[in-house]
């Protein structure tokens, strides 16, 4: 009896085991894709109607990406990426509202959205 308990366990173990491995992975090369703000593609002297249109942009594909089943049980970061998306990008629209361009948040708008589409292929 405490054979077959044992070995059970064990079967229960393993599999849990090899279907958490691939969790295990060096995201960090990706991660680093956008160490400065310079690299971003929105940047505070373009014009703030342009600018509205590319956060908003940005913005609904984060809601769509974190409202779908699919990137909610991804092992991938996809999930985590596109609510750092909404998040940056929904205060950049609000400073952009009132007429301020916040090149931080323009730059991780931009930045978090870049990494969102990366893990999403």
């Amino acid at each position: 009896m405490i054979k077959r308990m044992f070995a059970a366990a064990m079967i229960a173990f393993s599999a849990s085991a090899s279907h958490a491995a691939d969790l295990i992975v060096d995201y960090a090369p990706v991660a680093r894709q956008c160490d400065t703000l310079a690299a971003s593609s929105l940047t505070v002297g373009q014009e703030i109607a342009f600018l509205k249109g590319e956060v908003v942009s940005r913005m609904d594909r984060a809601i769509a990406v974190a409202d779908d089943p699919r990137w909610i049980a991804s092992t991938r970061p996809t999930f985590v990426w596109a609510s750092e998306t909404k998040v940056a990008c929904g205060k950049a629209y609000g400073y952009l509202q009132s007429g301020w361009r916040d090149g931080d948040y323009l730059a991780k708008c931009d930045c978090f959205h870049a990494k969102m589409l990366r893990f999403m292929n």
